[in-house]
């Protein structure tokens, strides 16, 4: 992997400045909903309602980037979540912003996050080749691009919450939109559509091929579980922040530890894949993960609570760097698409329903209750997931023999 390679270096550009407003987002959004509104109900909906696309357009939308191809997909969901973003904050300051009306453009605004998460997955063989450890370790590089991300939106959401407006955030983060768009255009060499074959042919190809695998259709079923708990953790963070530590820049700190952990995590991640059986390190991984967890249903200080945060946010890496890698490059490319907006449906399908269900209950359950609850599920499937992956791990299929030129 050499950064002298232009399309890479403008695709992890792109995605910094842009994943840096998406993760000031992060923090803006529930921010100014609590603010407006005072009600952790309606911002798990506001969350559910930007989620909610993923599962429900995911699948479709693998048609739309192999028709397309895998760059100019980028394009237009960055094209489209720009002016959409820009729509709340607008509302708002003229006074026209009811909650159907945030409802409606957070669920806008999502239904182009599905395709542009694949895409900028399935682009990363055309950019650096078709090479699994290759691919898995250039996951972990743009994976710890993303991360630092993490670190300083959450960061600049903070600052920029108490100088001026949570609405003030939302316009920022259009305007990464834009950036991204721009810098995609001019610099990624890659992405082009994909030739149909018979096995790919159809909406749910994608979901056919997972179901017959034997390693991954248990999998991403737990996959499913995970994501839909790991919601409960992002919410039950908020609500720390706001009623707990009552700072925004608190809140900032918290997810930006999550950005500090991964990222130190795609670094080890980034050399441990071209070194270590891939399948064992995710297996391992996914098994530590949730376990710093369990502390936070202890009071602490702030401070604490970052390091726990970021020794969570560690591990993911390990996971998503290594499995991403053996699913992209093992798939026929015809089918890569179709499959890739698939695993990423079935993985965050229960997403909506983590945020809307963790909300409600702190209604009826103390927040470390609802910390408690969400360490002991993630344990749970993470032990699952990790003995599904070394159960099966002798039946992946043999990566396929690129076509000579």
């Amino acid at each position: 992997m050499s950064w002298r390679n232009r399309s890479l270096l403008g695709l992890v550009v792109a995605e910094l400045v842009s994943l840096t407003g998406s993760a000031m987002t992060y923090v803006a959004l529930p921010w100014f909903v609590l603010a407006t509104t005072g009600s952790t109900g309606r911002m798990g909906w506001v969350l559910a309602a930007e989620l909610a696309p993923v599962g429900l357009l995911g699948i479709p939308s693998g048609t739309l980037i192999a028709r397309l191809g895998a760059k100019t997909t980028m394009l237009l969901s960055d094209a489209c979540r720009g002016p959409l973003m820009l729509v709340i904050p607008v509302l708002h300051w003229t006074g026209r912003l009811t909650f159907p009306a945030l409802l409606g453009t957070a669920f806008a605004v999502g239904c182009f996050t599905a395709p542009y998460i694949s895409s900028s997955r399935l682009v990363i063989p055309e950019v650096v080749g078709e090479d699994e450890r290759l691919v898995a370790s250039t996951n972990a590089v743009v994976a710890g691009a993303n991360q630092i991300t993490q670190i300083a939106g959450p960061v600049l959401a903070g600052v920029l919450i108490a100088a001026t407006t949570p609405a003030a955030v939302l316009v920022v983060d259009a305007g990464t939109y834009l950036f991204s768009f721009v810098t995609i255009l001019v610099f990624v060499r890659a992405g082009r559509p994909v030739e149909e074959t018979e096995e790919s042919r159809g909406v749910l190809a994608g979901i056919r091929y997972l179901a017959g695998d034997p390693l991954l259709r248990p999998s991403l079923l737990l996959a499913c579980l995970l994501n839909l708990v790991v919601q409960g953790l992002i919410v039950g963070l908020d609500v720390l922040a706001f009623f707990h530590y009552r700072s925004a820049h608190v809140a900032g700190l918290l997810f930006a530890a999550l950005g500090a952990g991964a990222l130190l995590g795609a670094v080890v991640a980034q050399q441990l894949t071209q070194r270590v059986d891939l399948v064992k390190l995710a297996a391992v991984a996914i098994v530590a993960m949730p376990l710093p967890l369990w502390l936070l249903a202890i009071p602490m200080p702030w401070a604490a609570a970052l390091l726990v945060v970021a020794a969570f946010g560690f591990f993911a890496p390990l996971v998503n760097a290594p499995l991403l890698g053996l699913v992209t490059v093992r798939t026929p490319v015809a089918l890569r698409a179709k499959v890739m907006t698939a695993v990423m449906t079935v993985a965050v399908l229960a997403g909506p329903l983590g945020f809307v269900a963790a909300s409600q209950a702190l209604r009826a359950a103390t927040l470390q209750e609802l910390f408690v609850a969400v360490a002991a599920l993630l344990t749970l499937c993470g032990l699952a997931f990790g003995a599904v992956l070394v159960r099966n791990r002798g039946e992946w299929p043999p990566a396929p023999v690129p076509a000579a030129s």
